[in-house]
Formats: C-alpha cells, structure tokens, sequence
C-alpha cells in the first residue's frame, strides 16, 4: 500500500502541475490590455530636443546648446596638471576659509575649526562645455559646466568645550554651471587684476560625511536635510549676480590712466565729392581715437549738402599723446545698405601742442595706406579745430576712465523706471535659402522695430539703436530679435525669408546694466548677430 500510494502521488502531483500550468498560460494571454498601441518609432533628427535630453540625460553641454563650445583640449591639460593645481587649489580655499570660519564660530561658541587633511584626490573635474561672451569692455567673462566624480579626502577638526570631533567629506560629486569673469583686463601679466565668480544655478552637490568613523548619511533624513542645506547657502553666497572675488593684482598699478581730453570741433566740410547719382550727399564724421575700443563718436547728417557745416564738439579721453592719433572718417549715409566712405584723415596728437587750440584743414583721402596711389580728383576737405588739455596732477576728474559706462536715462524718467537701449551692430555667416538682404526686426511688449536693409551681403553692419522708456525695470520680459531678408526684386515668389532669430532675457541687463554679446541665430546654421543692451536710469 505505501507504493501505491507513492505512486498515485507522484502521477497527482504531476497532472495537478500540467493542469495549472495549462491555466496559468490561458489566465495571463487572455488578462492582456487588447487596447495596447506598438510604440511610434523616430530617428533622432526628427525629435525634439527636450526628448533627445530625456533620453542621453549626460549628453555633453555643448551638444544640447550651439552657445557653448566643445573643450577636450582642456579637460587632458587639467588630467595632466592636476597633482598640481590639486595643492594650488587646496592652498588657495584653506586663505579663503580661514576669514570665513574665524568669522562665523563665535556664532556657535566654538573654540576653533582647522583642516587636518585637505586634498582633492586623483580625479579632475570634467568641462562639458564653455561659453564666451564677447564684450567691448576690458573684461573676458566664461561660462562653464562642470561635472565632478573625486575622491578628496577633506578631515576637519572642531574643539568645543574641551572635546575634539573630526569630520571627513568623502566621495564628493558636484555639478555647477559657474561663470567666470577676468576684469581689468590690463596689459601687465597675468592680464587681467580680479577673478569674479558667480553661481548661474543652484549646484548639484552629492558627497559622504563621516563623524568620528561613523557614516552621518545613513541617518533617515539627515542626507536631504544636508543637501538642500548647502545647495541654499552657497546660493545665497554666490548666486548669480552675487560674485566672489579673487584680487590677483591692484589694477590702478596696471592700467594706464587717462592723461588728458582731446577737444574737436568738427566745423565744416567743403566741396565734397559727389557719392549719389541723383542728388547731394548725405555726410556725417566719424571721429576715433586709436589704441581706444571706444564706440566712435558720430556728428548728425547733413542731407544733400555737399558743404556741410555741422559746429559739434566732441571730448575724447587720451592715454598716450605721444602714440595715439585721432581718425576722421567721412560718410555718406544711405537709407538702405552700406554707408558709403568719402574720405579720411588723422591728426598725431604728439604734434598737438598742450592747452593751445589748432585750427586745421584737411585733405580728404582715399585711405592711409603709404602705398595708396594718389587721385587727382578732390574728395574735399574737412575743417576741424583740435585742443589736447592734459590733466594737472591730481586733478582726474571721477569716472572719466569708464568710458564704456551707461549714459543717465533722460530727465523726466520715472525713478522706479528708465530706458531701454538696443543696438544692432552687426552679423555674421548669414544664409538665405533665396535671397540674402538682411535687416533686423525687434519685438518687445507688442511693439516691433526695424533697422535699414543691407542689400546682398552676408556679414551686414547695422549700428542702429532703439530706445524703449519704462515704468519699470523688464526684469521678466524678453526681447526678440529677428534677422530678415526680402527680395531686391519685384517677384512674389520668395520676397521674404528668415534668416534666424534669438529670444534675450532681459533680467541680465538690469543686473548689469550694459550687454554687449554675439548670440547664436536659431534656426541659422552658423549665423551670429552682435547685439549690445542697455539699462538706463537716471541715478
């Protein structure tokens, strides 16, 4: 019997599992959704680039954004230097900590907070990418996004009351979009006086903490706590406009002051030539002043008037008499286009005797080249009367070395507000499918402006401004700005396209109160526009 009944087990056992597997199979095919879609499939070039960042969330910065450029060349000469720049740096953050922590421990009646070790271990920091701004400013502004995956060994010692605890930062994981800004520039190595850092987000910061051995993290809840706790206070320390400061030099000590003002009086033109077929000349002067990255200065124009008189005077900051020299260039202005160029000349300021005014006729040239053969057609002369002042000793007037500075909005600007000044200067690379005849069109607050069209030319110069008053700063509003060709013909096929466009924040402006940047053109393939923005107000 105790066979038979092994036997019969076994056989139940068996037909009990066929069955169920047999049931299972039916119950699991037939409780399938019958409503199920088969996933739409897409190359890559034809999604989004919010679904591309979804799916690589670690592709490289400079993939994800035309601004930024792609920098390996740095990230192997940073592998090569970093068991030095590891001590530099280290040597560097215990100077500015030191103030710090002596400042901040009389608030928690600690004695004393000293770095028992402090190395940034083996591994560099990576660069994803770096963006460069382009100023007329003496400064050199970067923006770089930085991933970093080290191994620093970091042990800091606190005493308190008698007792002694040690806390080590281990496994350290950082992310940081930080900008980085070299000003003065100045002609002394290393070029430049001050390092200015700023935060652009709030970084992402990931680390381990141990307390006398012990592992602090693994506490419910304090992981978070620490996180979000260090994210906010280093935000609110170096968040953007907020900046740290390095002095690497006195920068009064580099930089060549101002010695004197260049006076001009631009009096008049005579018998210029003709550059329009129908009708005068529109003339103005354009007056700049060498080894200076100073915008020109500009007289008003004269339209069809061959023998302007315009009675402007101009001052110009001056640094070296005895090698700069003032240029006067002749143009005739154009609706449309480029402005042509009627003639030119300069005046050597070494030639200038101080504090005695000169009047001077000019012979208007083709250019300054030696070599230029000489016309003997007459482009007309230009009548100027120039005094170089230099200053007494100690005697500098305020501020005239910011030349570069931002004007006072107008009399009559409410003082919550101010005024808004745009300046098309120029572009570059532009592409028309059609036709390349490009102008500037802005929008800001429903209100469109637009510049002159440049016929066929893919590197136009505009140098035009627009103004907007406000009631108040457009700390939330955007600009746009987009780039427009039409048709020089009569044809309806294409008489329009756009050749690219960009969308400004104009919080920036505000925070700084002058921009002076190329911006990539989106849609364009390698079209840049150089716009400069300013913020006026009137204190």
């Amino acid at each position: 019997m105790g066979i038979i009944s092994t036997i019969l087990g076994a056989i139940g056992f068996g037909f009990g599992t066929t069955i169920g597997i047999v049931i299972g199979y039916y119950v699991f095919i037939y409780s399938q959704s019958t409503d199920v879609q088969d996933p739409e499939i897409k190359p890559l070039v034809e999604l989004d680039s919010e679904t591309i960042a979804k799916m690589f969330p670690e592709i490289p910065l400079w993939v994800k954004n035309p601004d930024f450029d792609r920098i390996d060349w740095l990230n192997k000469l940073i592998g090569y230097m970093w068991p030095y720049l590891d001590k530099a740096i280290c040597k560097m953050a215990k100077s500015i900590a030191k103030p710090i922590i002596a400042e901040q421990i009389p608030n928690y009646k600690i004695d004393s907070v000293e770095f028992e070790m402090l190395t940034l271990g083996s591994l560099p920091p990576t660069f994803q990418g770096m963006k460069v701004y382009a100023t007329d400013d003496k400064e050199l502004i970067m923006e770089l996004s930085v991933k970093w995956a080290g191994n620093p060994n970091i042990l800091v010692a606190a005493k308190a009351f008698g007792l002694k605890a040690t806390v080590q930062v281990v496994d350290l994981l950082v992310y940081a979009t930080p900008r980085i800004t070299l000003k003065p520039l100045v002609p002394s190595f290393p070029c430049f006086a001050n390092i200015f850092v700023s935060l652009m987000d709030k970084p992402q910061v990931d680390f381990g903490l141990k307390l006398l051995g012990a592992d602090v993290m693994a506490i419910p809840g304090l992981y978070r706590f620490v996180q979000e706790l260090i994210k906010d206070q280093v935000a609110n320390m170096y968040l953007w406009p907020k900046t740290l400061n390095v002095q690497i030099m006195d920068p009064s000590k580099a930089m060549k002051k101002p010695v004197g003002l260049l006076n001009v009086k631009v009096i008049k033109a005579i018998k210029l030539k003709k550059k329009d077929l129908l009708g005068g000349s529109d003339p103005y002067v354009k007056l700049t002043l060498s080894g200076d990255k100073v915008p020109g200065k500009k007289t008003v124009v004269k339209h069809s008037n061959l023998n302007p008189e315009w009675n402007e005077e101009f001052d110009l900051v001056v640094k070296e008499p005895e090698s700069q020299e003032l240029l006067l260039i002749v143009y005739d202005w154009e609706q449309v286009g480029k402005h042509d160029k009627i003639g030119m000349n300069v005046i050597q300021l070494k030639d200038l005797t101080p504090e005695e005014p000169k009047l001077m006729t000019l012979e208007l040239l083709k250019s300054m080249e030696p070599n230029e053969p000489v016309s003997e057609k007459s482009r007309g002369q230009l009548v100027v009367e120039v005094e170089y002042k230099p200053f007494k000793e100690d005697e500098i007037p305020e501020n005239v070395d910011d030349p570069n500075g931002v004007e006072k909005a107008p009399e009559g600007t409410p003082s919550s507000g101010g005024l808004l000044v745009v300046i098309i200067h120029e572009a570059e690379d532009l592409e028309g499918k059609y036709h390349t005849n490009p102008s500037v069109r802005l929008l800001f607050r429903g209100e469109e402006r637009k510049t002159k069209r440049v016929k066929k030319n893919r590197e136009p110069r505009w140098d035009e401004d627009f103004q907007f008053p406000l009631d108040e700063p457009p700390v939330n509003d955007k600009l746009h700005v987009e780039v427009i060709s039409s048709s020089s013909r009569m044809g309806l096929i294409h008489p329009k396209e756009t050749l690219g466009y960009v969308v400004i924040n104009l919080c920036d402006v505000v925070s700084n109160r002058r921009i002076n940047d190329k911006y990539h053109l989106i849609d364009s393939k390698n079209g840049r526009i150089q716009i400069e923005l300013q913020w006026r107000t009137s204190s």
